[in-house]
């Protein structure tokens, strides 16, 4: 009997309750079609509360832990780790870029205190390790600054013909970010984008010199904005700029020819010490180990890595000429 009354009341729960989804689907579709007639006849669209909204303002995020993304957002060193990434043109962000430098300097401490059992040379080589991002982030920089200073003759070459067939400044900036290959083409799309969403000309200009800080970037700028307030023929002034640019070149392929021997010196005297270190050790660790496991070693350690570093920014100093 128990049994009769559970199916009965199943099947009447289940009868009730499709009546209830069809009576609700068709009110539904009815209400669906009563709001499309409104939005019709009042030539209005209905936007439904489940749409996604989208989000116009710019975010940038520092990293992908959220815990990490709002601590960089409260100091001062994101933004420029943020900028340098940008100059470098690296999709990483400044989390990441930390917490590969922290990987590499923990793994590599402990994988050389675990072979050597001792903390000094294990925290010396996590030093060196853990640079290496921060390095690799340079050397990319300075390689995109430096295609961006050789291809920047032939752009300014590009604007001074744009001008002299009648174009504006404007449409010159336009015409380089379409015809000039990348680092130029990008910053100056930029610079033209910035221009066109109401900036003024001085303002753009000087974010262009923050995101590339080149010399002769900084020239062309110059040469530019003293044309805009005190006029001129801008094509000539374009032109004389990529030709003092052009000579700068000349002169200093001219200094580093000169200066090749003083560089290679110093690379050769920086490099020499640890290199030799390092075969001795595999040589004979003996003779060697008496560095780090005797008081006097570690001073003398200490001594000939600052000994070791001073003397290569001198001779860094010495050979690197500013034009």
């Amino acid at each position: 009997m128990g049994l009769i009354f559970l199916v009965v009341f199943i099947g009447v729960f289940s009868v009730a309750a499709m009546v209830l989804i069809a009576t609700g689907t068709g009110s539904s579709q009815q209400t669906k079609k009563v709001l499309a007639r409104l939005d019709s006849a009042l030539a209005t669209s209905w936007i439904h509360s489940n749409d996604e909204v989208v989000d116009l303002r710019k975010q940038e995020l520092l990293s992908a832990v959220p815990w990490i993304n709002r601590w960089l957002s409260k100091i001062e060193l994101a933004p420029r780790l943020r900028l340098m990434l940008y100059q470098a043109n690296l999709k990483w962000t400044a989390g990441g870029l930390i917490l590969m430098c922290l990987l590499a300097f923990m793994v590599s401490s402990y994988l050389v205190n675990l072979k050597l059992n001792n903390s000094l040379i294990a925290i010396l080589a996590g030093l060196v390790l853990g640079a290496f991002p921060f390095l690799f982030v340079l050397f990319k920089r300075g390689r995109r600054f430096k295609k961006f200073e050789t291809e920047l003759p032939e752009s300014l070459d590009l604007m001074v013909s744009a001008l002299r067939v009648g174009h504006s400044l404007n449409s010159a900036l336009s015409l380089v970010s379409k015809e000039c290959p990348d680092p130029v083409s990008t910053e100056f799309r930029i610079c033209y984008d910035e221009q066109n969403y109401g900036l003024e000309l001085r303002t753009a200009m000087d974010n262009l010199t923050t995101r590339v800080p080149l010399q002769d970037l900084k020239i062309v700028i110059t040469a530019i904005l003293i044309q805009k307030e005190s006029g001129g023929n801008l094509a000539e002034v374009l032109q004389n700029t990529a030709h003092v640019i052009r000579e700068r070149f000349r002169l200093k392929r001219q200094i580093m020819t000169h200066t090749a021997q003083g560089r290679l010196t110093g690379i050769i005297l920086t490099l020499l010490p640890p290199v030799l270190g390092i075969l001795i050790f595999l040589i004979n660790p003996q003779l060697i180990s008496l560095l780090w496991t005797r008081a006097i070693g570690i001073k003398l350690l200490w001594a000939s890595l600052g000994m070791t570093i001073l003397g290569g920014l001198w001779i860094s100093k010495i050979v690197n000429i500013d034009v």
